[in-house]
């Protein structure tokens, strides 16, 4: 095979990839397929023709997923993973696009697809747990109609996290209400299950087709090669795909960011940039100590799961993976960015605090006193602080920089401007 024809090959690859596409997810695998085929090319040498200028995104994808169906054909132990994800509000994702349904995703026969494609022929097992968490638009029923008329319906097992709680014990005795959950209750049951169901290992991803399954193997492979106990991707790699719809913030991000970063210094000074993406791996040992007291149930449940392995002193690395963001159905557009935003900062200080990491206090405890709500911080996501303004990516979080003390000082403007606008009419 000479470079001639893999020149040949990626030049006819479609530079778009739809998530909502039937059509697309079958011609990334055969793609995939046809490249997996050539054993002679190594993924190195395929990953020279990225470097080429504007390879298409379908041949970049493919890439990405024989490089992952290699390192889980290489591994020779038997192995059971759990995948875990949320639903709340995905009753449109989780159906076909139709005329009435124009972001439907068929998110869920997809995973199984994408999950039976990677470990065919290989000594990995897996189970899906899909799990509702308080959807009014009944996530449940409509996942466990379609898993129920699945080939693979054995190996899907369709929760309610409202069917869990109230309980007296285990990891979710304090959580009252499945309306106190934000995605963090429903993920903390799958994956009870999972270790119940005595999984090797659980990775916990979104209920959209944002992240390809079939990316499996770059999680297992540092598990089983290393016996690296918690795996996270990063987005922000050099080497990962990162394909955003729209920017859904304002300027003020790099603020957020400067906070966050400086509250949660143990984790951002370790090299671990992505704290939210949703494709993570845990050893079962790691989660059996993550569950026994976690500090969250919402959004921030990443930051707080990461603390408490290093709390633990699990291993812990990060790897580049691609990643298509679904934004039409996002909940943190339907709940609004904001609220989102507000939920990662608190739960950070609260995990912080909780679990005695290091982190900035006097910034945790200006974040206490000026930003009560999302409100506040509606109040300076359009705006930028002078001190910022030229700040790259890897200096935020050094208060160097911008000192908390200069936050405040910058809040309390933001907010006495905000209380000078006239009230609209």
């Amino acid at each position: 095979m000479d470079n001639k024809t893999i020149l040949n090959i990626m030049t006819h690859s479609n530079n778009s990839f739809d998530l909502t596409c039937e059509k697309d997810q079958k011609e990334l695998l055969l793609l995939a397929d046809k490249l997996n085929s050539f054993e002679n090319i190594s993924v190195s040498e395929y990953k020279s023709f990225l470097e080429l200028e504007s390879p298409p995104l379908m041949f970049k994808l493919a890439v990405k997923l024989v490089e992952s169906r290699r390192l889980l054909m290489n591994i020779t132990t038997p192995l059971t993973v759990g995948i875990v994800f949320a639903m709340w509000g995905e009753h449109h994702r989780l159906n076909k696009r139709s005329k009435i349904n124009p972001n439907g995703e068929n998110s869920l026969i997809t995973k199984i697809e994408q999950l039976s494609w990677i470990t065919e022929g290989t000594g990995v097992h897996w189970k899906l747990y899909p799990v509702d968490d308080g959807c009014p638009h009944h996530s449940f029923d409509i996942a466990n109609k379609i898993a129920q008329e699945s080939d693979a319906k054995a190996q899907v097992n369709v929760m309610r996290l409202n069917d869990a709680i109230p309980t007296e014990t285990g990891p979710l005795q304090n959580l009252h209400h499945v309306d106190e959950s934000k995605k963090g209750g429903a993920i903390i049951l799958g994956c009870q299950k999972a270790l119940e169901d005595g999984m090797d290992c659980v990775v916990y991803t979104d209920a959209d087709n944002s992240v390809h399954l079939g990316q499996l193997g770059l999680l297992l492979a540092p598990y089983i090669e290393n016996n690296t106990q918690v795996i996270l991707g990063n987005r922000k790699h050099k080497e990962s795909i990162l394909v955003k719809q729209e920017e859904r913030w304002g300027v003020g991000i790099k603020t957020l960011r400067h906070m966050q970063r400086m509250i949660g210094s143990q984790i951002f000074t370790q090299g671990i940039k992505d704290t939210q993406a949703a494709f993570k791996l845990y050893s079962h040992d790691a989660l059996v100590d993550i569950l026994k007291a976690p500090t969250v149930y919402d959004f921030s449940f990443d930051t707080d799961w990461i603390l408490a392995s290093m709390e633990q002193n699990k291993s812990i690395m990060t790897v580049p993976f691609a990643f298509i963001d679904s934004a039409a159905e996002s909940a943190s557009i339907t709940q609004g960015p904001m609220t989102t935003w507000y939920t990662l900062l608190d739960g950070l200080v609260k995990a912080v605090r909780a679990r005695n990491a290091e982190h900035n206090n006097e910034m945790a405890a200006i974040f206490d006193k000026e930003v009560t709500s999302y409100k506040d911080l509606e109040l300076i996501i359009d705006i930028l602080p002078p001190e910022l303004m030229n700040a790259e990516d890897y200096q935020l979080g050094d208060p160097k920089i911008m000192s908390p003390k200069a936050l405040k000082v910058w809040f309390d403007k933001a907010k006495t401007k905000a209380k000078q606008q006239p009230a609209m009419a």
